[in-house]
């Protein structure tokens, strides 16, 4: 993740998108990669406050290395009502991590915390995970679901090029009773079958590009109470800003074009998803 965030800290900020008139909360960001920040950092206050002022007034802030997931607690605590947190290791850092059974308990302790509503991200990533480090993240992701059903919070995947992998897994573990596919990436037949087990599918500004039209034919079928919107931010802003840096106030870019896309109004939709984000997280 590290890697990956340096490849988008200089990108310009995208512009703010036209307010929504309902409520909506992001399911899915990264909110320290923003600014390479501390939570006590003023630029957060502004960019929460930001946030708000476009109709986004809750952030799930999401975990995958042990020092972020402790970092997302601490968010979470000091923006009480707005943030709160998820933690694991994530797919691609779990195979290299020093000592997986000692990080994996910690965020089992962490996982204790009433701040912490969900498992996550964890699950595969066989696009940049080499095969002799794939058994290690195997391991890893049946340890998370394990922990997300033992505390009864929402596990939250990352599956990347993986998709019968993660749904073979899920299967002989067991999954937890709210499992979030984020940033869904899979195909309309995919979808109908986590659909049918019960699972939930998180959309990101990918849904929006022109070069997705497998992401728009799953995002028509999945019903609306099992379906939520993020931003994975600072990665992925939505067209018309794909390329520049994204933060949770470009939830409303993502949401218009769902919302389109499904024969929706925007504010049925905003409606909805909000309910589902109190029963898979609850209170803020």
């Amino acid at each position: 993740m590290a890697d990956r965030h340096n490849r988008d800290i200089d990108r310009a900020p995208a512009p703010l998108p036209q307010p929504l008139q309902t409520k909506v909360a992001d399911s899915h960001a990264h909110l320290e990669l923003i600014f390479n920040s501390e939570p006590d950092d003023a630029r957060l206050d502004a960019l929460i406050k930001e946030c708000e002022s476009v109709g986004v007034t809750r952030i799930v802030q999401v975990g995958y290395s042990l020092e972020q997931s402790k970092w997302g607690i601490k968010c979470a605590e000091k923006f009480l009502g707005k943030v709160v947190a998820t933690v694991a290791l994530h797919p691609n850092e779990a195979p290299i991590v020093d000592d997986l059974d000692w990080q994996i308990s910690q965020i089992a302790e962490l996982a204790k915390n009433s701040r912490v509503r969900g498992i996550g991200e964890t699950g595969l990533d066989f696009f940049r995970t080499p095969k002799e480090l794939q058994d290690k993240q195997r391991y890893s992701f049946e340890k998370h679901i394990e922990i997300a059903k033992a505390t009864d919070k929402a596990l939250i995947i990352h599956d990347r090029d993986a998709h019968e992998a993660v749904f073979e897994t899920l299967e002989k573990v067991g999954a937890p009773s709210k499992t979030i596919f984020h940033c869904y990436s899979a195909d309309a037949q995919f979808a109908k079958r986590a659909v049918a087990a019960g699972y939930i599918l998180s959309f990101a500004g990918t849904v929006t590009f022109k070069n997705a039209p497998h992401l728009r034919q799953a995002l028509e079928l999945v019903p609306v109470e099992q379906l939520l919107v993020e931003t994975d931010s600072p990665f992925l802003a939505p067209t018309p800003n794909r390329g520049l840096l994204n933060t949770p106030a470009q939830i409303p870019n993502t949401l218009r074009q769902m919302a389109m896309v499904r024969g929706e109004s925007v504010d049925y939709l905003a409606e909805r998803i909000d309910q589902n984000i109190d029963e898979i997280f609850g209170d803020f």
